[in-house]
């Protein structure tokens, strides 16, 4: 069992643990509760000051210095593994095996980013030779490449405690561009995150890096995140959350003297469109996995696709059928706090009471358990409630029932920006489909035939994001390589010496 002495109960802020007047515990799903300090405005100062501080050693550093960084830190997460297991077992609820294969996620991004760095193509770097002789007007020497911005606020995800929080890819992208980073750690899972900082610790002591490139700020009200996104010296920020913070922490950023860059990504139905010959040759089979996917992790996942939409008839029928037979068996799942527990227990209301939808599954809710509700509405009544589409986080589903082609068209033409949208069709369904993709294409991020969206791959491909509300820029992704480009932003040097440029772009 992993002991509490384990556990500093305070904040890494530039190499030092530090402690705080105020303290706050975690909600553990069984046993003792843990204690720790709780942040402050001025602990914030303290470390975003440091982290500017370590900005000109670190921005500075060789690409392979980085990775070597990257790689250090993924090895020393490892060395903590059953700590880390154990703690998040007993914070979260998640299962051993969740854990372990999150942790898998969280050190493997970490070494995939190392890997990409030191090829250099995310410098993309390029020059246009000078050509003195050209008429009417010469050309300069003109050579580009992206630099790093300068620190980089993250905060910590409460779904994911290890890949999208402490030293997940926000982090993780960020350092491997050459940014320090301070993280605002999720007040449902502060033991987990203080083991993984201290991993990031013994790292940055191991490699010889300035102790300002990473701060651990835990706990804290609202102030604490405020001033950590308007503080002058952040440059950018990073942020998987709720509509409703993720918009508000937005705004601050927006209304900074000098605004800055937020990649927030924030919420998504992942809606699923089941067209007529797939539904009629698999309806089975697709409502199976449609099940399972709807209830991994106690449909807790930013990728949980919460509608399926399809032609009204008999074929639907066995869809929806075929879900709930895939449903009906499975047990109650604990949900990660409390707070996510009553959240999803009132999203569930609004859908069950709203006009025009039909019950097909549903269970009582106590505690942080959580169980699998269906639900049915026709396309009219779905396009007449806003509130339909709009995101119920956790294991609950909603059909759509469509009655015609045209009208799949316009469900799919009003939706909001989603991270991604599925296509389970056959070869018969291929007109249909085509005429579906343009829209989709403009709602999404991740377009996906004959899968399911949960299941993240982290690789050089990977968009994860989309129009908003999916998340604050659309440009971007918070999962696989390109990740790394939010936190750069291009210069050009016009005939500048070679002993004045950065090796990186050095002819």
């Amino acid at each position: 069992m992993l002991q509490k002495r384990s556990l500093s109960g305070k904040h890494l802020i530039a190499g030092s643990w530090v402690g705080a007047s105020t303290t706050f515990e975690n909600m553990p799903v069984e046993g003792e509760a843990d204690s720790f300090a709780a942040g402050t405005p001025d602990l914030v100062n303290q470390a975003v000051e440091a982290a500017e501080e370590a900005f000109w050693p670190f921005s500075a550093t060789s690409r392979g210095e980085r990775a070597n960084f990257l790689r250090t830190i993924a090895d020393e997460i490892d060395a903590r593994g059953d700590a880390i297991t154990a703690m998040g077992m007993k914070e979260t609820g998640l299962p051993e095996a969740r854990l372990v294969g999150e942790r898998g996620r969280t050190v493997g991004q970490l070494r995939l980013f190392a890997d990409h760095i030191e090829k250099g193509d995310y410098l993309d770097r390029r020059r246009d030779g000078a050509l003195p002789d050209r008429q009417p007007l010469p050309r300069p020497d003109l050579r580009l490449m992206q630099v790093p911005t300068g620190p980089v606020a993250v905060f910590g995800a409460s779904n994911f405690p290890l890949a999208f929080s402490v030293a997940g890819g926000d982090t993780a992208s960020a350092l491997a561009a050459g940014c320090p980073v301070v993280v605002k750690g999720h007040s449902a899972h502060p033991g987990t995150g203080e083991l993984v900082a201290q991993a990031i610790d013994a790292a940055i002591q191991a490699t010889k890096m300035h102790p300002g490139v990473f701060s651990l700020i835990q706990g804290g009200n609202r102030s604490v995140g405020e001033a950590l996104v308007q503080h002058p010296l952040i440059r950018a920020v990073g942020f998987t959350g709720s509509l409703g913070g993720g918009r508000a922490l937005f705004n601050l950023c927006a209304a900074r003297p000098d605004p800055i860059p937020f990649f927030g990504e924030l919420g998504s139905v992942n809606p699923m469109f089941v067209l007529p010959h797939a539904i009629a040759n698999r309806a089975d089979q697709i409502g199976a996995g449609w099940a399972a996917s709807l209830t991994m992790g106690a449909g807790q996942f930013c990728t949980n696709p919460g509608i399926a939409v399809v032609l009204d008839g008999a074929d639907a029928s066995a869809f929806v059928a075929a879900t709930r037979k895939a449903l009906e068996p499975l047990t109650a799942q604990t949900m990660l706090t409390d707070g996510m527990a009553e959240a999803y227990t009132s999203g569930r209301t609004i859908i069950a009471t709203a006009d025009g939808v039909k019950e097909v599954l549903s269970n009582s809710c106590q505690g942080r358990q959580a169980t699998a509700d269906l639900y049915e509405v026709s396309g009219d009544d779905w396009l007449a409630n806003h509130a339909l589409s709009e995101e119920v986080f956790g294991p609950l589903g909603l059909v759509v029932r469509s009655k015609d082609a045209d009208q799949m068209l316009t469900i799919a033409r009003s939706l909001q920006g989603q991270l991604t949208c599925t296509l389970h069709l056959d070869d018969a369904d291929a007109e249909l489909g085509q005429s579906l993709m343009p829209i989709l294409t403009r709602k999404a991020g991740r377009l996906l035939a004959n899968g399911y969206p949960t299941g993240v791959e982290v690789s050089d491909t990977m968009v994860h994001g989309g129009p908003y509300p999916a998340s604050t820029n659309f440009g971007a992704t918070s999962v696989g390589t390109l990740s790394i480009r939010r936190w750069l932003r291009p210069i050009c040097y016009q005939n500048m010496p070679d002993a004045l440029l950065p090796q990186d772009v050095k002819s």
